[in-house]
């Protein structure tokens, strides 16, 4: 008899800004960019990607797209979605 296989999406564990700022952070530390666009696709579903299409202007369709594993979102695309989940790039001098 086989297991029953589960969908799994990170997305349903990322339940405070924190945990999604540490998500984003071990995401960004692997620097393969169509990993860090799937990465912040999912934190955008954790928060709600009505919320987060709602506070950038831009369509559902658009982000899922941009940040799907294949997406390459533009800077202008991926600035306003860091802030709309409450986070920003900054550089580090260390």
């Amino acid at each position: 008899m086989s297991e029953p296989i589960y969908d799994y999406d990170p997305a349903n564990y990322l339940n405070s800004p924190e945990e999604i700022e540490t998500f984003l952070l071990e995401a960004f530390s692997t620097g393969d960019s169509g990993y860090i666009a799937e990465a912040i696709g999912v934190a955008a579903r954790a928060k709600g990607m009505a919320d987060v299409a709602r506070e950038t202007g831009l369509s559902r369709e658009q982000l899922y797209r941009s940040f799907s594993g294949e997406g390459s979102p533009t800077l202008k695309t991926l600035l306003v979605v860091l802030q709309a989940l409450g986070l920003s790039l900054k550089p580090s001098l260390v």
